[in-house]
């Protein structure tokens, strides 16, 4: 299970698929031997909530456990999205997980 210190949604619009698809950007931060860091999910299939925490199960079959008070993009997540958006243009966008639910996840 992953917790990252601060997360957003991506999603993602590709022609290919009828849907759009959402993944967890997830950062975390780093101390004064290791800096921070990010991690991207494989593609959110389900949301669960359990008390203050989402839970994002992944399509590789990890979880990712995010506070609902740290959905926020930090600068361990910046250099990502950054890098994400000039690949992908207006294809990719961050929304709150409140936009979504499971029945958008098509799965």
């Amino acid at each position: 299970m992953h917790t990252p210190d601060s997360w957003v949604i991506i999603k993602i619009d590709n022609p290919e698929y009828d849907k759009p698809y959402y993944k967890v950007l997830g950062g975390w931060s780093g101390g004064y031997l290791d800096g921070d860091s990010w991690r991207m999910n494989s593609g959110i299939t389900k949301i669960d909530r359990e008390g203050d925490f989402y839970l994002f199960n992944g399509l590789s079959g990890s979880v990712y456990k995010c506070h609902k008070n740290a959905e926020t993009m930090r600068m361990s997540q910046a250099g990502i999205w950054n890098s994400l958006k000039e690949k992908y243009n207006e294809s990719v966008e961050i929304i709150k997980v409140t936009d979504i639910n499971n029945e958008e996840l098509g799965l």
